[in-house]
């Protein structure tokens, strides 16, 4: 298939390469505060209404996410909630009506999401009133008269699958949800639903239920292989999956429903990680992760021919809505220097424009930093990719550094725009963050390569990234610290545990110190997943030497580094506990060790006030360490 419009960064293969860039970007920047760049807009979740006339979206304009609306001139917004303190995620328009949309929220960062309408008056109802229900939106019905979501109200483990009346607010079980699977789609006609069942986060199998079969197995296989079903065709015929059989990556096929007949769509040289069609299944949307940034290809579905999109911006497209005409495109579009912002798409003129402007008007763009993507080889040879932001510098002038690890396990740094990192970047600090082994996006065999040995082979691939910093000749290496959050916090902590000089400092933003009892505690509505974490990190239960020996709050003794610990009190993935344990062990080696506990916090910081707190209370602590 021919290529469509490539969003791609800086991607330097060496040092050399590196060198050569870095120093044409000799440069002394205007510094901002946390507060500046923490002024900057943030954006999500994208919605067309149904006459083409408005965009529905998120912004944390107000301090946390509230549901906005702007015409697609881009001439006329609004604020349409003004919640204080628990976080608005909109969701959609009704089909009739811009005047009335869904969004969902939860109390405080505790994951516990409900659906709500906001009405043309203002007036909100919680559709998932039960206290403890787990409850999100899937999508409209083909005849737009009722929508389907997903719902753990009858078992807190399971999400069954439920569609509700648009005009009744009455609600009906379509399927019961007994063996964990993941619904991954409802056909046009309502007649077959698409089920994932992960086996290991290596394997997986996929299905159809019907009432009159049941459940159909359509992936039958042996050994590690991923089938992901995504889509049904307009008239149901055919179903859209994913899977890397026989491949490196994951590419994009199609199953005839009746013969069993399969076809390959789409392959490419990276992971296709995302496939949907258009409302009128014009066009199919596919994204390809590749090498850390993300492509969009739009596909005729008449010719499968892409679209030509040569015109567009570079960067990085996410929260894609293509609306109910297929007319326009909305999305969001972020690089690593430029935050998101909403453009909108005509399909027929093929005219693009920008309808936000979100970055602090105080911020000159000139003094943020372009990340590159680098390699670097480790302990034994594999090829590492990171993402580097490097600041702007002054000749002859070396900088401290830190190692960034992404969450997870199996997470993935992208060349998204970070405020965190762009003003440490602004204050002098050079930020390197590690895909290590195990990381997702380059392939199953390098997804796999830390199965049973995380804090083991991945920490080793980290801290072999200090070698590239010190390379670069522009990085101190007597001040290389380590950061990440969740999976990236318990790194840190790892490498302050298990590798105690190999890095000046650590800060653990809600990271796991105990995965004997974070295993053990994963939240209900994980269930499905509990089997596949197991095999990933160990189990808790029949592995428990294996597990206490990679997890740092056995081994805290070893810490002599100075540590900063932040940490959300509602946190349902990473429970507060895990950070309590740790500070007060580390703080018995008379280790200085600093806390910051946000009460109104799960798991990530989503109000500005907590993040300008937090960020700082980091930057107070490099300074000072580091």
């Amino acid at each position: 298939m021919a290529s469509g419009r490539i969003y791609m960064y800086p991607n330097y293969r060496g040092v050399n390469d590196l060198k050569s860039n870095i120093n044409q970007k000799i440069v002394k920047p205007q510094r901002y505060t946390i507060e500046q760049f923490m002024m900057t807009e943030s954006l999500l979740n994208v919605s067309i209404s149904h006459d083409d006339q408005t965009i529905l979206y998120g912004s944390d304009k107000s301090g946390i996410y509230n549901a906005h609306a702007i015409d697609v001139n881009g001439k006329v917004s609004q604020q349409l909630t003004f919640s204080k303190d628990n976080l608005i995620l909109p969701i959609t328009y009704f089909p009739d009506s811009k005047n009335r949309f869904l969004y969902e929220s939860d109390q405080g960062g505790n994951e516990i999401t409900h659906i709500y309408l906001q009405d043309e008056n203002g007036h909100v109802t919680d559709l998932t009133p039960d206290n403890n229900e787990k409850a999100f939106f899937y999508k409209w019905s083909d005849d737009q008269t009722s929508f389907f979501y997903e719902s753990n109200k009858r078992d807190e483990r399971f999400m069954d699958l439920y569609e509700m009346d648009n005009k009744t607010w009455n609600s009906k079980m379509l399927f019961q949800n007994e063996d964990g699977f993941e619904i991954r789609n409802i056909s046009p006609d309502k007649k077959y639903i698409a089920l994932h069942k992960p086996i290991t986060s290596n394997n997986s199998d996929m299905y159809v239920y019907s009432k009159e079969k049941g459940i159909e197995h359509l992936s039958p296989h042996d050994d590690d292989v991923q089938f992901i079903p995504l889509a049904f065709t307009k008239e149901t015929t055919d179903l859209y999956f994913l899977t890397d059989e026989n491949h490196e990556f994951l590419y994009l096929k199609r199953i005839n429903l009746e013969t069993r007949e399969v076809e390959t769509v789409a392959k490419e040289e990276w992971d296709i990680v995302l496939a949907k069609f258009s409302p009128q299944f014009n066009y199919l949307l596919y994204a390809i992760n590749n090498n850390g940034s993300v492509e969009i290809k739009v596909v005729d579905t008449t010719t499968f021919e892409p679209i030509d999109m040569n015109d567009f911006p570079s960067g990085q497209i996410s929260s894609i809505s293509i609306s109910h005409s297929e007319k326009l495109m909305a999305f969001l579009l972020n690089s690593s220097h430029s935050p998101a912002n909403l453009y909108v798409y005509h399909f027929e003129s093929k005219e693009i424009h920008c309808l936000t402007d979100t970055l602090n008007s105080e911020i000159n763009k000139d003094d943020l930093v372009e990340a590159g993507v680098i390699h670097y080889p480790s302990f034994d040879g594999l090829s590492i990719p990171a993402i580097y932001y490097q600041p702007h510098l002054n000749e002859n002038k070396k900088v401290p550094a830190l190692v960034f690890v992404h969450g997870g396990p199996g997470g993935q740094s992208m060349v998204d725009y970070n405020p965190l990192f762009q003003y440490l970047a602004n204050q002098g600090y050079a930020i390197l963050a590690v895909n290590n082994r195990g990381s997702s996006g380059y392939g199953k065999t390098f997804f796999k390569a830390a199965d049973k040995k995380h804090g083991e082979v991945d920490l080793a691939d980290c801290i072999e990234g200090k070698k590239f910093l010190k390379e670069t000749g522009k990085i101190d290496e007597d001040r290389i610290g380590i950061i990440g959050g969740s999976y990236g916090g318990f790194m840190v902590l790892a490498a302050l545990a298990f590798e105690p000089d190999s890095f000046k400092i650590g800060v653990d933003i809600f990271g796991v110190s105990n995965w004997e009892r974070t295993l053990k505690e994963i939240p209900a509505w994980w269930e499905s997943m509990r089997d596949v974490l197991y095999k990933k990190i160990g189990d808790p239960y029949q592995e428990t030497d294996y597990i206490r020996s990679i997890s740092p709050l056995f081994h805290a003794k070893n810490i002599t580094k100075p540590l900063i610990v932040l940490q959300g009190a509602n946190d349902p993935r990473v429970l507060k506990v895990e950070s309590d344990e740790i500070v007060e062990a580390v703080r018995e080696n008379s280790v200085p060790v600093e806390y910051i506990v946000f009460d109104d916090e799960g798991h990530g910081f989503t109000k500005r006030k907590n993040q300008i707190e937090g960020y700082e209370a980091v930057k107070e602590f490099l300074d000072h360490y580091l």
